[in-house]
């Protein structure tokens, strides 16, 4: 069979490595598997399929260093997982019966408990068998905060199945951004993570959750479901009507040839080892410092992230020489990039030279990593392009506007925000956050619009107070010790907060204090966090903003979702939720789909608008349409197409979840009509959401091309005076 495209040229700066052990693992993987009933009389695999994918390979290649046995249980685990694959395919998507598929998949966390003295149930399979002996052997030398992590990864793994199987249903090809978030679980890449850990160090659990080893695990998530799109695209799309497909979801989103789409995926593969490098070398050393690890705890993380840089090289070369794979001219024409790759290939002189020129070129990985390096600020763009937006929801005002408007400057006033310099009343009036609150919430009362007028201005005038006061100044380190400041000034347990420092900080005390006031410590907690992930966030884009680098597109959009105050807004919204509706369902993909899409609409449209402001007035790096433009070399109406399209399709996808996949999570929860009817507000919550955001962007002065010219900052806010060198609060 014709290959439908030519296979790209693979960034790969870490040479495979073969464990010694591998003839041990595949003996024992196929004993293993033919005990659990996985090989002949089980309809899926015959020996031959077994010896044919090699997964003792795949496992002796991605990870190099255990010892024998624990490389012989790894390979049970994959030799699992790809029969777990195989097994959900042909039983329930080829025949398509969703709903034999949710009751073999709500059956298997019943054989990870996280306390072995757990009974679990008879096993009534193969998978149920391999999963029940897998557990049992595995969990004995982890942690339990490992097997609480490690079960939620597997269940991820499982149960986003029946994702797949929906949208195969539908025949519903998923938007780049959806297609990226459902691989990871689906494609179980956080999964092998953990079992990284397993053969390597078990990290920290006092850093497992931070934001750089998630950076970690999610760009080599990414990084091993990409390649694996690109290798797996003539199995699973031409032979198996697979929808799932990183290149396939390109060529739909671009209109695009196949050829086309597998270089851009290659190109965001590329993109994605490149922002690994980049956390594990400049975001992993400073957690360290800041949580103060232990020598041997260092060590951990840093045996870790040579363990997932094993398995993206072991998994590129087990790709090449399986048969499961399109592989064909890919082995002897593709060669690693980078010093490791050229120090494994140094007798082809000829194979180097190509590869260097490759890398070199005006469209190859070095130039492309060197472009984010090198953006000019301050450029002179004119006026925001605005194109016709896709909104189909109308946009509904709350009466009490006016009374908001006139109550939010006095309380401006009393926080001491608008004597700083960042803010004044003409700035405050202007940007009209009454408006934006009265379009979110067209119900609320009086009080309810005041507070959340109020959030508003405090999330606005932090935005622009990080980036003008610490940004201009280059201080990183004020920025930490504001943003520890601002994390003390919300107690959760009913402990006093510090005395303010300025005016960002009595403000938040006296938001917080009217907003939590009924909460339990456990809601105070949660919207704790909420808040404490968007001042944090205000501080990666500093440092990007330092080191004068456009973001990877991925992390962008992942972190803009975070910078935009999304958790703090949706933990807002859920405060008068019916309690009957469980946390499971909250946390389920479906809501986080709903939600994310709504929250992408928006953000995006804060972008498409802002593209001015921030790119001429402001010198800023963090816009959408500037990343676009960074990252596939285009012009800004291009990367403007580019960016409507992504969200018209987000909006249409949040319509898809709202109308169809929804109503199936209710079914399968089993909710009762009172949950069902909150959920259905929620849905009507975030319609307002997306619709009075676009509302105001139109009709504030925050914007335009007028209001930046006579607004923009001739100078610089000294506020290092109201803080001192080391975070206490100077009085005046």
């Amino acid at each position: 069979m014709t290959q439908p495209f030519e296979l790209p040229r693979f960034y790969m700066p870490y040479p495979a490595r073969l464990n010694p052990h591998v003839d041990e693992a595949r003996a024992h993987s196929t004993q293993w598997a033919r005990a659990m009933g996985m090989l002949e009389g089980s309809g899926i695999w015959e020996q031959s399929d077994l010896d044919a994918h090699d997964y003792g390979l795949l496992c002796a290649y991605t990870h190099p260093d255990c010892d024998g046995p624990a490389l012989s249980l790894v390979t049970d685990w994959y030799v699992w997982v790809f029969f777990f694959d195989d097994h959900f395919l042909e039983a329930f998507k080829r025949t398509q019966d969703r709903e034999g598929g949710r009751v073999h998949l709500d059956r298997l966390p019943l054989f990870m408990p996280p306390d072995l003295a757990t009974p679990v149930p008879e096993p009534e399979n193969p998978v149920e068998a391999g999963l029940a002996d897998l557990w049992a052997r595995t969990v004995p030398a982890m942690s339990l905060d490992w097997r609480r992590r490690f079960a939620v990864a597997t269940e991820h793994l499982l149960n986003e199945s029946l994702w797949e199987l929906s949208n195969i249903n539908e025949g519903r090809i998923a938007n780049p951004v959806e297609y990226i978030e459902m691989r990871r679980k689906v494609g179980g890449a956080p999964w092998s993570a953990g079992l990284v850990e397993f053969a390597t160090a078990e990290v920290p659990a006092s850093v497992a959750a931070s934001r750089p080893l998630r950076v970690l695990m999610e760009t080599f998530s990414d990084g091993v479901h990409l390649r694996n799109d690109l290798f797996s695209y003539q199995r699973e799309v031409e032979e198996e009507g697979e929808l799932s497909n990183g290149v396939l979801v390109l060529e739909t989103f671009f209109g695009c040839t196949t050829q086309q789409a597998a270089d851009t995926v290659n190109d965001i593969l590329t993109s994605r080892l490149h922002q690994f490098e980049h956390t594990a070398l400049t975001e992993v050393p400073v957690l360290a410092v800041e949580k103060g690890l232990a020598p041997d705890e260092v060590a951990a993380v840093a045996a870790y992230t040579r363990g997932l840089q094993d398995w993206q090289s072991g998994g590129h070369e087990w790709h090449l020489r399986s048969s499961r794979y399109m592989n064909k001219g890919a082995r002897t024409t593709r060669r690693s990039l980078g010093l490791s790759g050229i120090g494994t290939s140094a007798a082809d002189v000829s194979g180097l030279l190509a590869e260097a020129g490759a890398a070199g070129g005006p469209d190859g990985p070095l130039a492309k990593r060197l472009r984010a390096h090198t953006h000019v600020p301050f450029q002179q763009v004119g006026p925001s392009l605005i194109p016709d937006f896709h909104m189909p929801y109308d946009v509904e005002l709350s009466p009490h506007l006016d009374g908001a408007r006139g109550r939010l400057t006095p309380w401006m006033h009393r926080m001491g925000m608008l004597q700083e310099g960042v803010w004044d009343e003409d700035k405050l009036a202007a940007y009209d956050l009454p408006l934006c609150a009265a379009g979110l919430d067209p119900d609320a009362t009086p009080e309810a619009l005041d507070l959340s007028s109020r959030w508003l201005a405090w999330g606005t005038y932090g935005d622009d107070y990080y980036p003008l006061v610490f940004g201009h100044g280059r201080d990183l380190a004020a920025a930490r010790l504001c943003t520890e400041r601002l994390s003390s000034c919300m107690p959760v347990d009913g402990e006093e907060p510090p005395l303010p420092a300025n005016g960002m900080e009595r403000g938040l005390i006296d938001l917080w204090t009217r907003t939590t006031a009924q909460m339990t410590p456990a809601q105070r907690s949660t919207l704790r966090a909420a808040v404490d992930t968007m001042t944090e966030s205000w501080l990666w884009e500093l440092s990007n903003q330092l080191q004068n680098r456009i973001p990877d597109p991925v992390d962008y959009l992942e972190m803009r979702r975070a910078t935009f105050g999304a958790d703090l807004t949706k933990n807002l919204c859920r405060l008068g939720h019916d309690p009957d509706v469980p946390p499971e369902v909250y946390r389920s993909g479906t809501v986080r789909s709903l939600e994310n899409a709504a929250i992408d609409y928006a953000m995006l449209i804060n972008d498409v608008f802002s593209y001015q402001k921030e790119i001429q007035y402001e010198g800023e790096i963090h816009n959408a349409l500037l990343v676009v433009q960074n990252f596939f070399g285009c012009d800004y109406p291009t990367a403007l197409r580019i960016v409507n399209d992504l969200m018209t399709q987000r909006m249409q996808q949040f319509q898809h979840v709202a109308d169809h996949e929804l109503p199936v999570l209710c079914d399968d929860f089993e909710l009762a009509e009172q949950a069902r009817a909150t959920l259905r507000g929620y849905v009507l919550e975030l319609q307002n959401y997306m619709s009075g955001i676009l509302n105001w962007h139109r009709g504030c002065h925050r914007y335009g091309a007028d209001d930046l010219a006579r607004r923009v900052h001739g100078f610089v806010p000294d506020l290092a005076s109201s803080v001192g060198f080391r975070g206490v609060p100077v009085t005046r």
